[in-house]
Formats: C-alpha cells, structure tokens, sequence
C-alpha cells in the first residue's frame, strides 16, 4: 500500500468516527437549507451518520436521495458534537456517482478552466449565445443546464494575461495571489483591484501560475480529477509557502479547498507539498482584517454613502474565521451594511445551475432575495463568485466582492 492510500484509508476512518458522536440531536436538521424547502433530501442526519453506519465499503451505495445533498456545510459547522456530516456526505456521493456514473453534463461544469479556455476566445459569441432565451432552452433540454440559471460572462482576456504584463512596486513583504477561475476568465477587474490594493498597503504581489482547486470536481464525486487539480496547484503555490511567502486569495471557496476540504475530503494528508500550502493560505479579507488588527492597513478610507446587503457564504462561515469583510467595511463612513441572516444563497458552486436542482436553489435562497429587495440595496456584497453570480441574477442587484468596496473606499478608483 502507497502512502497516499494509508493517508487515505485513516482519513476516511477519522471521518466515520466522528459519526459515533452523533446524538441524533437534529441541529443539523433544523439548519439544513436543502431538506427545509424540498422532500427529495431527507436531511443530513438521515443520510450522514445515521446511513453512513449502513454503508458497505466494497458494496455499491444505495443513497440516491444523497445527490440532492448541496455540499454547503452547514451541517459540519452547527454540529455541537464535531461530527463531520457533509464530509461524509460528499464522500459517499462521490462513492454513488462510481455505482451510478457521471453526466456529460456535470463532467463539464466540473472544470471551469476549460470552459474557461474554450469561451474567453470567442467571448461575444459565447456570451450571446448564454443570452439567447431560445439557445438555453436548447441547452436544458439537452444537457440539463437550466434556462434561467446565473452563468458568468466571459470577460474576453485573463487576469493572468494583465498580471503577465504587470509588475508589483518593490516592497518589504510580499504575497502570493491565488485568484482562481472565476477571477481569471469572468472576472479579471477584480484580480486587478485586489492587486492595487495590496500594492497601496505596502505588499508586493506575484501571480504563480495555476489551473482550478478541484473543487468543482469533488463536489460532483469526480475525486480522481480532483486529486490531480489539486496535486498540480499545491505543486505550484508550495515554494511560496516554503520559503515563507503568505498565499492569498479572493474565491472563498477555493481558499477553503486548499485550507481543509481537499486534506479531509479528498484525504490528501499526506500531500506535503498540499500540507505546507494550507499553512499559509489566507482569504483576501482574513488577510487584510490581520492586517489591521497590527496597524498596518492604511483606514483613510473615504465614505461610501450607499447601502449594501451583506451575505457571508457557507463556504466563508466554514473557514471559521467570523465574517472579516463586515469588519472591514465597518471601517467605511457612512456605509450602511446590513447583514443578511440568510443561511445560504442556493447555488452551492454548481448545484444550482443543474435542471434539477434550479428550483430547489431559487426556494432556498428565496429568503435572502427578499431581504436584498426590503433593504433597498444598492449592493450586495459577497464573498463567493457563483453566490454573486446567482443573487445578481435572481435580485437584478448588482452584487460585488468586499474588496471592491475597499478598492473604492481606499480612493483607487
């Protein structure tokens, strides 16, 4: 047996042994956002702890209700025993999508750099055709992607080809920027605007090479894939972290990949090129809250006199951080921010763009649309490029990234 497979086989014995610490309390139940507004998902107690007991290692998986499970989290990070519920989750579905296969359609979603190459050449016609009412119908019925479900236009270049042609002032400390997909091929501005703020607060910044996470592929049970996304990016973003070199980046969700979903999910423990990554790896205003909090991050901030509805993604809530970017914005004179007491936008990354599952994603994230609509938003503010994707399509709200709000704030603009 590999080291790797020892690293595997005792990951997924921790992980089934934290279910025996289940006391079939139901929190888990009561916040679960998918099993509150659908019957199709019989909540995360049921096929967590309680089937996981019943699951068969060489015998194939018979949870079909596992597939509506989102993979938000929520359910590990209310849990008052410590039980792992949507890890263990997301391991058994990855186990049911072996028995029962993968779609065509989720093996593409999976893999946002390529969509990403393949649309960025032809960006008008890719995104007149994502525009076409008659075209994405064509597209439901044929691959599943849902008529009206948030896809991302496609920016026409990469942030990576700006960063190329970019150099970053001499500086005393300096970071390394982990941007991921959504910034490089939809949202290069942002990459920018991270960048010049940085840059303002006395950091240089490189920008290593680097494909996707993997989690696209791991939230659809595609863990093979997976490992290797990671193994390559972790190769990457290592001599950064090894020679002491803070990695920081924008995509809460990716961040959390590197940070601990990949180590306990996909088990890749024994990754020290992975190991040494997470050590180092910070979310954008995780970072920047530190550095405030040692009086290093420049406040002069000018006001801001709108009001903006803010909501803290699953994914954000799992790095167990608090929510920074509330602080952050605190900071701005005469932002209103009010906080969303939403749970969960819907989209779960890829989930809500699925035929199936659009409507279940629309009701769940129903809640926090209506608070969007009564809090007269100008913004809303997010921390998660598909959660901003799904709540600018569903709330015609123009929704942005907190350091967009700095950026401003900051008089960079």
């Amino acid at each position: 047996m590999s080291a790797f497979e020892t690293g595997d086989l005792l990951g997924t014995l921790a992980m089934r042994e934290s279910l025996d610490h289940c006391v079939k309390c139901t929190i888990c139940e009561t916040f679960c956002p998918v099993s509150n507004v659908t019957p199709l998902f019989p909540g995360p107690k049921y096929v967590g702890p309680q089937a996981e007991r019943f699951r068969v290692s060489d015998e194939p998986s018979p949870d079909q209700s596992l597939d509506y499970c989102s993979g938000c989290g929520i359910c590990t990070q209310v849990c008052p025993q410590g039980v792992h519920i949507a890890e263990i989750n997301t391991q058994a579905r990855a186990k049911l999508r072996a028995t029962t296969g993968v779609k065509l359609r989720d093996r593409v979603i999976a893999r946002p750099t390529l969509t990403g190459r393949l649309g960025t050449p032809v960006a008008p016609l890719a995104n007149w055709s994502l525009a076409n009412p008659l075209l994405r119908l064509l597209i439901e019925k044929t691959i599943g992607i849902h008529r009206r479900a948030a896809v991302p236009r496609f920016a026409g270049r990469t942030f990576q080809g700006w960063a190329r042609k970019h150099a970053s002032p001499p500086a005393e400390r300096r970071v390394a920027f982990f941007h991921g997909c959504g910034t490089n091929y939809y949202e290069p501005r942002l990459g920018e605007l991270t960048v010049e703020l940085l840059e303002h607060n006395g950091i240089a910044v490189e920008v290593p090479k680097q494909g996707c996470c993997g989690l696209p592929l791991q939230s659809n049970g595609l863990f093979k894939d997976a490992r290797a996304y990671v193994h390559r990016l972790a190769a990457r973003l290592a001599p950064y972290a090894r020679a002491g070199v803070d990695i920081v980046g924008t995509s809460t969700s990716c961040t959390l990949m590197l940070k601990r979903e990949a180590l306990e999910i996909l088990e890749l423990g024994d990754d020290a090129e992975l190991r040494a990554v997470s050590e180092r790896v910070y979310d954008i205003t995780e970072y920047l809250l530190a550095l405030h909090a040692r009086g290093e991050l420049k406040t002069g901030f000018a006001p801001i006199a709108e009001t903006v509805t803010y909501h803290a993604p699953c994914q954000q809530q799992g790095h167990g951080i608090g929510k920074p970017a509330l602080e952050l914005m605190a900071l701005i004179p005469e932002l209103n921010v009010v906080e969303s007491d939403a749970t969960c936008c819907g989209i779960a990354g890829t989930y809500g763009l699925k035929r199936e599952k659009y409507g279940i994603a629309m009701d769940v994230g129903a809640g926090l649309f209506r608070q969007v609509a009564d809090n007269r938003s100008d913004h809303v503010v997010c921390d998660s490029e598909t959660c901003r994707w799904h709540i600018q399509e569903a709330t015609g709200v123009r929704s942005v990234h907190p350091v967009e709000m700095l950026h401003r704030a900051s008089g960079l603009g």
